[in-house]
């Protein structure tokens, strides 16, 4: 089968990547032609298709560039042309799409829709049936208001970053999207990471209920066969430094513990806010690593007593879980999204209320106390929960057949 992945980036960029990677050479492994199509970025990884890529927004030049942003977060005609010129010569079987909205955008659809080409889309956020796709407002709220359909309720909270401007832009680019580009109509079949995203999507956009669709949680290349002995206890958030993420929660959790642990690693546009926020209220005991990636990730992740999930939005399926229990780490995270599907309480972590940091604190405090015995059982229910919901050998003949259901 030739299979083609439609990513916007084509490096590791953050969850969604990772599993764009990893369904690639998952299919690769077994023998499936893969054919890769993405944007140009500086950061971006080899690829022989790399040609057929379009300019992303830091690549593409000339004096005209601002206008070209603007109009190509709506329809990327370059993205049309080249994916076109690439369909011609690879006559692919089925798309695969991860991320597209608003960078390679919707335009590509009638282009597959007109070679008769299966579309199948990953759902990694909720950008489908929310303009922000955190279902958060400018305040950093909760919100559903737009309900799919009335999005100047984006406008009027300034969903987006607490801006009128980009919120505008957001919600237009939505009305233009269902308009034009309606998922309903061009997209084929749907890969949903948690029943929580399926039960969201399906609500906003009741027509998606009559494609076909299965829920088919994160995927980990490699799952450790025996448990790590920690030789030092220290709790561990690793991911981007964003308001969504609920950092600013967890560090408040360790202010009353100078000796207790935490580690961050990861960067992003609140970095130099939790940093400030960390000096300010004198909070010693939380180290920011910065960006960690590879091997030197995947030691700090072994090595965490805990991992820390303390996100305040609707998390689909956190990758973050995903490796550290992969390594036997259990994790305590916040009681919203998908989350609660992966944490079993008490088995292979902890479940606490988002944004209290009160809460949080005391699992934690409860945590530094187990037994070798309690936190070992914690650790091999992770690992077996990794084994049986995880692993990539019982995750390909899922996919694979999902597939099959499409190709003509």
């Amino acid at each position: 089968m030739k299979v083609l992945q439609i990513n916007v980036f084509n490096y590791r960029k953050g969850g969604s990547e990772a599993v764009y990677f990893s369904t690639t050479e998952l299919l690769k492994e077994h023998g499936e032609s893969i054919i890769n199509f993405a944007l140009k970025w500086p950061e971006n990884y080899p690829s022989e298709y790399e040609p057929y890529f379009p300019e992303s927004k830091e690549t593409r030049t000339g004096l005209l560039k601002p206008v070209k942003n603007i109009i190509n977060y709506f329809y990327n005609r370059e993205a049309a042309e080249k994916l076109e010129r690439l369909i011609e010569v690879e006559h692919p079987d089925l798309a695969h799409v991860h991320l597209i909205w608003g960078q390679i955008t919707g335009s590509i659809l009638p282009v597959l829709k007109r070679h008769d080409i299966p579309v199948i889309f990953s759902i990694h956020d909720y950008r489908i049936v929310c303009p922000a796709y955190t279902f958060r407002n400018g305040k950093g709220e909760i919100c559903e208001q737009c309900e799919g359909r009335n999005f100047y309720h984006c406008v009027a909270n300034k969903c987006t970053k607490g801006s009128y401007l980009l919120s505008v832009m957001m919600a237009m680019e939505q009305s233009f999207r269902n308009r034009f580009f309606n998922p309903a109509k061009y997209i084929d079949g749907f890969i949903y990471v948690s029943k929580f995203a399926k039960q969201m999507h399906e609500k906003y956009m009741p027509e998606l209920k009559e494609k076909k669709n299965i829920v088919l949680y994160n995927l980990s290349n490699k799952i450790k066969d025996t448990l790590c002995k920690k030789s030092e206890k220290y709790f561990l958030f690793f991911g981007r430094l964003s308001y969504e993420k609920g950092v600013k929660t967890l560090i408040s959790a360790f202010r009353n513990m100078p000796n207790s642990k935490l580690k961050i690693a990861g960067t992003g546009p609140l970095e130099n806010d939790l940093k400030a926020y960390t000096k300010a209220n004198n909070i010693s005991n939380v180290e920011f690593l910065g960006y960690k990636s590879g091997n030197e990730l995947t030691e700090l992740v072994e090595n965490a007593y805990f991992i820390v999930v303390p996100s305040e939005w609707y998390e689909n399926n956190p990758m973050t879980i995903v490796e550290g229990y992969a390594t036997g780490v259990p994790v305590i995270g916040s009681h919203i999204g998908g989350i609660p599907e992966i944490i079993v309480e008490g088995k292979t972590g902890y479940l606490f209320n988002p944004g209290d940091a009160n809460e949080l604190e005391n699992i934690i405090k409860a945590c530094e106390s187990l037994s070798e015995e309690q936190y070992e059982d914690l650790q091999k229910n992770a690992l077996e929960f990794a084994k049986n919901n995880f692993d990539k050998d019982k995750y390909y003949p899922k996919l694979i057949d999902f597939y099959k259901q499409f190709i003509r």
